[in-house]
């Protein structure tokens, strides 16, 4: 780890880092102009994609569950944060690329909103599926789901695939320790628990009352 770094600033961020690293710079390419599309955005991975996916230059449509989420994923760059319950975020995205749709949609929920979200992509636009907690989605159809919405891709990422060479890995910390340093991202550390209290966190985090990152504190 490079001098200068706290050691609750990386904690909060190598995992959920690495893969955002994978996920806008490997599953897909962001590019400037892209509009993209982060569920989530609010959480703790959500929000380390919405800063390093604006400072590559992308528009984010960002899906919520709150509007105090809202404002949260806005502070980190989100350009259009959605509250799922009361918009329908393929409208958004239609009305903002013009009818053409998302380059790239970053699905953490899975079941709840899979099918949207691969119905909110441009042709041969890309849906990587790298959570699901609102459960597995249901199987999708290479015909129906794929070919007939315009050609497109869906994966599965995975970091341990993505840092399975060493050099791989050491690329992807360096960048991350770099775009943390320029101050790229934010650990939005807001909740630390002693590490006797882990079973405390986990319940917090599963139910989605938390907003940003937790770490635990040996």
């Amino acid at each position: 780890m490079p001098d200068g770094l706290e050691d609750k600033q990386v904690a909060a961020l190598l995992m959920k880092g690495m893969t955002a690293h994978y996920l806008l710079h490997r599953t897909y390419a962001v590019q400037p102009g892209d509009t993209i599309v982060v569920h989530a955005a609010a959480g703790g991975m959500g929000l380390i994609l919405c800063q390093w996916a604006k400072a590559l230059g992308a528009t984010i449509v960002g899906t919520v569950s709150t509007h105090e989420k809202a404002e949260a994923a806005r502070a980190a760059g989100c350009h259009h944060a959605v509250v799922r319950s009361e918009q329908n975020f393929v409208d958004v995205v239609r009305e903002v690329t013009d009818g053409e749709g998302a380059a790239v949609v970053y699905e953490a929920i899975g079941k709840d909103t899979l099918s949207d979200s691969l119905d909110s992509l441009r042709m041969m636009g890309v849906c990587a599926a790298y959570g699901h907690v609102s459960g597995p989605p249901d199987p999708v159809d290479i015909i129906q789901d794929l070919g007939r919405r315009g050609s497109l891709f869906i994966t599965r990422p995975a970091i341990m695939h993505y840092v399975a060479k060493r050099s791989d890995l050491e690329w992807t910390a360096r960048d991350l320790f770099t775009a943390i340093g320029d101050g790229i991202l934010d650990a939005n550390i807001n909740y630390e628990y002693a590490l006797k209290d882990a079973v405390m966190a986990h319940s917090a985090i599963e139910s989605g009352a938390t907003l940003g990152a937790s770490v635990l504190i040996p």
